[in-house]
């Protein structure tokens, strides 16, 4: 599937499973890494500085009851990216005062990959477009073929998706349109 995606246009794929045991993630990085590097795409891993260190990444995302973005930095050194998650306007400008790379907005939608958070809203998208700057940041949650036009409306450039890639019948197809949908 990332394959797939990477070939659809992906330029970005997330290692995130929150169950799964170091190993038998350590083997997936090892694997995505080197898709992510024959697609000249970045290869992020979720929530572990270490792994990320430990496969190579080129990032690491974090969330709000993660460690914080300076404590990341000093494990990670300059080299790797980092990424923070915001659900509030008001999460946005503090994270915005971090050293963070980029920026994640949302759920927009309410999604099962963030369950129990409810949703930020298309008035979140069109936020952090008026206030992120030349930061870059990321529409993310529920979005999908079906509703990626209200983001992009709402003033989001790049969008993180799993469900409209996942659960696709053709994800290279998937990931294409929804990369024109955004152009």
């Amino acid at each position: 599937m990332a394959e797939a995606a990477l070939r659809g246009g992906a330029d970005m794929i997330q290692l995130r499973d929150k169950k799964a045991a170091d190993e038998l993630l350590l083997r997936s990085a090892s694997r995505l890494r080197e898709l992510c590097s024959g697609a000249r795409a970045l290869f992020w891993v979720n929530d572990r500085p270490d792994l990320a260190l430990a496969a190579g990444a080129d990032g690491v995302h974090v969330g709000q009851d993660d460690l914080s973005v300076e404590e990341v930095r000093r494990l990670v050194g300059p080299e790797l990216l980092i990424g923070l998650s915001t659900h509030s306007s008001e999460q946005l400008g503090s994270a915005l005062a971090t050293g963070a790379d980029e920026l994640s907005v949302g759920p927009v939608w309410a999604t099962p990959t963030k369950e129990g958070r409810p949703a930020a809203g298309l008035d979140y998208v069109g936020h952090a477009a008026a206030v992120a700057g030349n930061r870059p940041w990321f529409a993310i949650g529920g979005i999908d073929l079906g509703n990626v036009a209200e983001v992009v409306a709402a003033g989001a450039r790049r969008v993180v998706v799993v469900r409209a890639i996942r659960d696709a019948s053709d994800p290279e197809a998937a990931a294409r349109s929804l990369r024109a949908a955004l152009a």
